[in-house]
C-alpha cells in the first residue's frame, strides 16, 4: 500500500468516545532553572491546516512558560490573517512594518500581554523585509538582537498550510511544532506539510501537539498514526510533545478575550498548557543546529530575497 492509502486508512480506522479519562501527561524529572547564558529557545508553531487551535495554544503556551519564570517573546507571524492581538484583547498601535520604514523601534512596537509576555505582530511587514537596503537591514538586525538578553523562549506564530512565508519561518526557526487536531483532514494536511519540509528544505524533526483531544487514548493514536506513515515512507523523527483536552473553557476564555491558563488555570486544558509548558523547558535547545534567536532573525532578514517560491502541495 502507498503512503496516501496507508494515511487514507489510518484515518479510517479512528473513531469511538474511546475513555473519558481527563488527566493530561504526567512530566517526570525536574524542572531546569532559568540560567542567565542559556540559549534562547526558537520554536515554530505551525499546522498543516487552519482551525486547529494554533494560535489559542501558543497564547496560552505563551502565558504558561511565563508562570515558569521564562522570558516570552511571541513573534505573530500569520501574514494577512494575525489574530494573536485579538485572542489575548490587546490593541498594538504598530506591527513590524513602522520598523522597517524607520518610523519606530523595536521597543515602541512590542506590547505585553498576560503574565508578562511580550508580542512582536508582525503582519504584512514580513512581505517587505526584500526591499531592505543592507544597511537597513543591518540596523534592523542589530535592534533585533538587542531582545536576545531579554528573551528565553521565541515562539513563532505561523499561517497555516505550506505557502512560502510559512516555509521561510519554519526553516529559521530551531524547533518546529507541528499542531493537529484529531480530525482527518488536520491529520494529511499535517502529513503534507511535514512531507513538503523534509522534500523541499530535508527537514526531519519535527515535534507533534494534538489540540482538541477528548482523551489522552485518542491523542496517542494520532501520534502513533502520524509516526508511523513518517516513518515509514519519509524517515522523519517525530517527537510527541502531548495533547491539549477538548475543554469547554477555551471557547469561553476566547470569547472573553483571555488566556486560558490566565482566566481558567484549573480547567482540564488549562493543565495540559502547563504540561507542555514544562516540555519546552525541559527540551533544551540544540546549539548545534538551526542556532538561536540571532541565527533566526539572521535568516529572515538577511536571506529575504531569497524566500522561495509558493509550493505545491505534494
Amino acid at each position: 500500500m502507498d503512503q496516501a492509502g496507508t494515511l487514507r486508512s489510518i484515518v479510517k480506522k479512528r473513531g469511538g468516545p474511546g475513555s473519558s479519562e481527563n488527566k493530561s501527561m504526567d512530566i517526570k524529572g525536574e524542572l531546569p532553572g532559568n540560567e542567565g547564558n542559556s540559549p534562547v529557545q526558537v520554536i515554530a508553531v505551525t499546522s498543516g491546516k487552519g482551525g486547529v487551535g494554533k494560535t489559542n495554544v501558543v497564547a496560552n503556551l505563551g502565558y504558561a512558560l511565563t508562570r515558569l519564570n521564562k522570558r516570552v517573546l511571541v513573534l505573530d507571524a500569520d501574514v494577512g490573517l494575525a489574530n494573536m492581538d485579538v485572542i489575548l484583547g490587546l490593541s498594538p498601535k504598530y506591527n513590524l512594518q513602522h520598523v522597517l520604514n524607520g518610523e519606530k523601534t523595536i521597543s515602541d512596537v512590542i506590547i505585553s500581554g498576560p503574565g508578562g509576555m511580550k508580542i512582536l505582530p508582525a503582519s504584512s511587514g514580513v512581505q517587505e523585509l526584500s526591499d531592505l537596503s543592507k544597511a537597513q537591514k543591518l540596523c534592523l538586525l542589530s535592534e533585533l538582537n538587542s531582545l536576545y538578553d531579554e528573551t528565553d523562549v521565541l515562539l513563532i506564530d505561523t499561517s497555516a498550510g505550506i505557502s512560502s512565508n510559512v516555509m521561510y519561518f519554519n526553516m529559521a526557526a530551531q524547533e518546529i511544532l507541528i499542531v493537529v487536531s484529531p480530525e482527518p483532514t488536520s491529520i494529511t494536511d499535517a502529513y503534507a506539510m511535514m512531507k513538503v519540509l523534509f522534500l523541499k528544505h530535508s527537514e526531519n524533526h519535527f515535534r507533534l501537539l494534538v489540540n482538541s483531544a477528548r482523551n489522552a487514548e485518542e491523542a496517542r493514536e494520532v501520534f502513533n498514526n502520524l509516526s508511523l506513515v513518517g516513518q515509514k515512507f519519509l524517515n522523519l523523527s517525530i517527537d510527541y510533545w502531548g495533547y491539549i483536552m477538548q475543554d469547554d473553557h477555551v471557547a469561553k476564555a476566547v470569547r472573553q478575550q483571555k488566556a486560558l491558563v490566565e482566566r481558567y488555570p484549573n480547567s482540564p486544558a488549562s493543565r495540559c498548557f502547563s504540561d507542555l509548558a514544562k516540555i519546552v523547558c525541559e527540551n533544551r535547545p540544540n546549539t548545534s543546529s538551526r542556532g538561536n534567536i540571532s541565527f533566526f532573525w539572521e535568516q529572515i532578514i538577511e536571506n529575504s530575497d531569497a524566500l522561495p517560491l509558493e509550493v505545491s502541495k505534494i
